[in-house]
């Protein structure tokens, strides 16, 4: 099961005709428990599926994530067009308009957590992730409540399509914070045979 994060969508330009938006995913913070993602850990594949609301069923088009940096991920989204009459083009034409006219003002990244580290203060650093796809999500005005208004968002949409909530990395009894912890996956075909594991400490053989 994919994690989310959530960010503010800062667009920096807007074509009309070929319908693109670039901007800034800035730094998110998963939650308001302090689990931050490291932008410079972040390995994607271009291009991502650009998703409307998290649905996977209304893809609106694609993304292309630009060079890390420590502030954020620049991306490029590029909206699907039709012609043809159709709720696929009124899909398409709808979040547009909205994401143009600042209605849909927040993104969300689906990802994977390959190393993560507890934090002393509590919550998780997301040292590496692996996304899969970047989502258009809708917020309220009220900037302070951004983070937790699209969670809650989200987490009726999930259940309403009777999706599982993800499972977020559990500190260990007593959390050893500060100390990476690293999930590992298996090369491929038997990878797609076993679930990931973690490694929670090496032994050195005498």
């Amino acid at each position: 099961m994919q994690n989310r994060a959530y960010s503010v969508l800062t667009v920096k330009a807007v074509d009309d005709d070929a319908r693109t938006i670039s901007g800034i995913a800035t730094t998110p913070s998963v939650d308001r428990v302090g689990d931050i993602i490291e932008p410079l850990g972040v390995k994607f594949k271009n291009p991502l599926p650009f998703l409307w609301q998290h649905q996977h069923d209304k893809p609106i088009g694609t993304c292309d994530f630009g060079r890390p940096t420590a502030d954020g991920i620049p991306f490029t989204a590029t909206i699907a067009k039709t012609d043809e009459p159709g709720t696929l083009k009124e899909l398409l034409d709808h979040a547009w308009q909205s994401i143009k006219l600042g209605l849909v003002r927040a993104t969300s990244i689906g990802f994977r957590p390959i190393e993560y580290a507890y934090m002393d203060a509590g919550g998780i650093r997301y040292v590496e992730t692996e996304v899969f796809e970047l989502s258009a999500v809708t917020i309220p005005a009220n900037a302070d409540a951004v983070i937790t208004a699209v969670k809650s968002i989200d987490r009726t949409l999930r259940q309403k399509a009777g999706v599982a909530e993800p499972e977020n990395p559990a500190p260990p009894a007593p959390a050893a914070t500060g100390k990476s912890v690293r999930v590992v996956r298996l090369d491929d075909p038997a990878r797609d045979r076993a679930p990931p594991f973690v490694i929670r400490s090496i032994k050195r053989l005498a």
